[in-house]
């Protein structure tokens, strides 16, 4: 194929990859956005298909359909409140392809690199490597901890933080082995020494990041597989393959910076352990909360929205967990019918990934026009009448503002106390994900529904 009609078409992928990029900021312009991306693969696929496999097509079909074929049908079969673990294992993937890409680009001898050259490829595969093998086991514990398999407490190792340290340092010395060694065999055990390295770190980095942070772990991962795909462009010299990269690995570095600036925390803080370290579910001063929990029942609750002019709906992960999005859509929808001013308020890490509550919300068919971030619609919450927490926890927290010792101090969170009356449906009155519990629970205008959300809400739709 002509290098010009290559080149071309890398651009054409490549410039589809940024409007989807800047599709996915919106709801209402998402499904383009997802579209364009869908496109510019395509594209990018069969172009590389077609310009460099010169053999083995038919096996090269076969891979890819049944690829296809089983990414089609587990797609289909996950639920969309098992969107945050899907992505974490996705990202794992990456990971795996740029180790084993950089293993076999490593074996390949038919290209013999001498000087400068040599150095510059050695350090590409290094990169790509260490970068995929941490990406991969970091993700693979991420689903771990999000499917519940493992325990959303972070692992705390003594001396974690030098352990670390030792990890980095070990990866830094082999480096320098791998990239001076004249002998290939001797090169092979140092690569495969700083691929254990690597693999280790992951593990232990992910699972001493306490549950809370999971939202930023998952975007940080993101960037991870983003930079090792794009190690793996330089490895393979796809000029394609190293923009796409770039793109997933900076897109993904800047949203973990707006979900760190979202808990008011540093990126550091969050891979140090963070949120959730002590294991426990009282507060940092380890005493409970005191104060009375006031109860609510349904007719109580249909009662109390008679009337209304103002109701805000801040959802978590436990509308997430109780698929309760419908029945709160449903009730949005017939009080909206009747006059009242319908709003959600979304806090940027509610839930287990970015996003999260946007997307169960969409598939709800909540109007994207009612559905605000937390900037938007905190100041508003003196003039609520009525808030409705559906399983929030950690965001809508006051001893984060209210309690200077407490583990979340200083992260900003929806203000839903100061609404006229603020009902939240939990089950139990058990801490949140961040192992800190929560004094809005007995603050005197809140009301607590104890159950099942979906339960209790599909109730409280039939009753209005």
């Amino acid at each position: 194929m002509n290098s010009s009609l290559i080149t071309v078409s890398y651009l054409a992928a490549a410039a589809l990859f940024i409007l989807a990029l800047g599709g996915l900021k919106t709801n209402i312009t998402a499904r383009r956005g997802n579209l364009f991306g869908i496109i510019g693969m395509i594209i990018a696929v069969l172009i590389t298909i077609i310009a460099f496999v010169d053999r083995n097509l038919d096996l090269l079909i076969v891979i890819m359909a049944a690829g296809g074929t089983i990414g089609f049908f587990l797609s289909r079969r996950v639920q969309m409140t098992q969107m945050p673990e899907l992505v974490a294992i996705l990202h794992s993937l990456v990971g795996l392809a740029a180790v084993l890409i950089g293993f076999a680009n490593f074996l390949d001898t038919s290209i013999q690199f001498t000087g400068v050259e040599k150095t510059i490829h050695a350090i590409e595969i290094y990169l790509g490597v260490g970068i995929g093998a941490m990406t991969f086991t970091g993700s693979v514990v991420a689903y771990g901890k999000l499917s519940g398999m493992i325990g959303g407490a972070p692992m705390l190792l003594p001396a974690r933080h030098w352990l670390n340290l030792a990890l980095l340092i070990g990866v830094l010395v082999v480096a320098v082995l791998f990239v001076g060694e004249i002998e290939h065999y001797q090169a092979t055990i140092w690569l495969l020494v700083m691929t254990v390295l690597a693999l280790l770190f992951g593990i232990h980095m992910v699972a001493a990041i306490g549950g809370a942070d999971m939202p930023v772990v998952i975007s940080m991962l993101n960037s991870y597989s983003g930079w090792a795909a794009a190690a793996t462009g330089f490895m393979l010299s796809n000029d394609l393959l190293i923009v796409t990269g770039a793109l997933v690995g900076s897109s993904g570095a800047i949203l973990s910076y707006i979900m760190c600036r979202a808990m008011n925390r540093s990126f550091i803080s969050v891979i140090a352990g963070g949120f959730g370290t002590s294991g426990g579910s009282s507060t940092a001063g380890g005493t409970s909360i005191e104060g009375e929990v006031q109860t609510i029942d349904i007719p109580a609750m249909v009662e109390l929205l008679n009337g209304v002019k103002e109701v805000m709906v801040v959802p978590g992960y436990g509308m997430a967990t109780a698929q309760a999005q419908h029945a709160i859509s449903d009730i949005a929808k017939t009080l909206i019918k009747k006059g009242v001013n319908v709003r959600f308020g979304i806090h940027p890490v509610a839930g287990r990934m970015p996003g999260h509550m946007n997307v169960l919300l969409a598939e709800a068919h909540v109007p994207y026009d009612i559905v605000f971030e937390m900037d938007e619609v905190n100041d508003d919450f003196p003039n609520i009448d009525v808030t409705i927490v559906v399983g929030a926890n950690d965001t809508v927290n006051p001893s984060a503002q209210e309690d200077a010792d407490s583990p979340i101090a200083g992260m900003p969170v929806l203000e839903v106390w100061k609404g006229e009356y603020t009902v939240v449906l939990k089950r139990s009155m058990a801490a949140g994900y961040a192992g800190v519990d929560n004094p809005l629970f007995v603050k005197p205008n809140t009301r607590m529904l104890f159950g099942d959300a979906r339960d209790s809400l599909d109730a409280l739709a039939k009753a209005i």
